[in-house]
């Protein structure tokens, strides 16, 4: 399979807000288009807290990428006027360093053993990339979800390092609603007996916890009348006895995409992300 991402190896110390440090980290991240000669036409895209650095295809890399339909010449990020950039989110599982990578002391993966993470941290780790490419200003930076917060935590930090911002679906600070709704999440995955305080293995993954987490995280992505207009009370011809359901189709897609997460992303990777949105405001 062709990659087309980059990894950008800082070796300058890292602080995090909250205390501790990495010697270095590392930094994926992928670009389309051509940087201008006065480095004036990038856009920055900083992620939610599932996606890696592939947003788009390109002839490095043709397969689609979680963006597709937003990237390219003539889209809405145009590569033919910008040099679009996504970076993969510092504390993630997709490249750049977080609770999932090795530890060079210890040769075994940080777990817990991670500084703990805040959004203003990968809004930090972002701007190295950004600064990497020799960029002074940004023609926009990109926030969806997660990574809207990470672009307000970005322009606070550089308050005159773009020129237009654009976030959706994402909001300036947790609110209850949705704390309470991680907090669950969160219980789901070390409540799950593979958990074992963070030192699960790749052959007792903790499954169930991911999996059901998975699912209550993608019930709140939309609204009672979108989960209405899309599956409606449809049943199917069938029944899980194990599970006591799946006769209707919303249950049946739930079902599918939490299965497709699991073993996709590190648990432990979704529990620094998701404690860090918790405290952004």
């Amino acid at each position: 399979m062709p990659d087309a991402t980059q990894y950008l190896q800082d070796d300058t110390p890292f602080e995090f807000i909250r205390g501790g440090a990495l010697p270095s980290i590392s930094i994926a991240y992928e670009t389309w288009g051509e940087l201008n000669e006065d480095r004036s036409n990038a856009i920055l895209i900083v992620t939610g807290l599932s996606p890696d650095a592939h947003a788009a295809s390109s002839e490095a890399d043709p397969s689609p990428g979680w963006w597709e339909p937003m990237i390219g010449e003539g889209d809405a990020l145009d590569t033919s006027e910008h040099f679009v950039i996504c970076v993969n989110s510092l504390g993630s599982c997709k490249g750049s360093t977080g609770p999932a990578s090795i530890n060079p002391e210890t040769g075994r993966p940080w777990r817990l053993a991670f500084p703990e993470l805040t959004i203003e941290d990968i809004a930090a780790a972002a701007q190295r990339v950004v600064r990497h490419l020799g960029i002074e200003q940004l023609c926009a930076i990109v926030g969806p979800s997660m990574g809207g917060m990470t672009a307000l935590a970005w322009l606070l930090q550089n308050p005159n390092g773009a020129r237009h911002f654009l976030t959706m679906s994402s909001a300036d600070k947790a609110e209850p609603f949705a704390i309470a709704l991680r907090s669950l999440q969160r219980e789901m995955i070390v409540t799950d007996p593979n958990w074992r305080e963070g030192q699960y293995t790749d052959e007792n993954w903790p499954e169930n916890g991911m999996r059901m987490a998975r699912k209550l995280g993608m019930i709140s992505y939309r609204s009672a009348d979108e989960w209405r207009g899309r599956f409606g009370r449809r049943e199917q011809n069938y029944f899980d006895k194990e599970l006591f359901g799946m006769s209707f189709e919303v249950e049946s897609y739930l079902e599918a995409a939490a299965r497709k997460f699991i073993g996709a992303f590190d648990p432990c990777c979704y529990l620094y992300l998701s404690r860090a949105m918790d405290w952004f405001d």
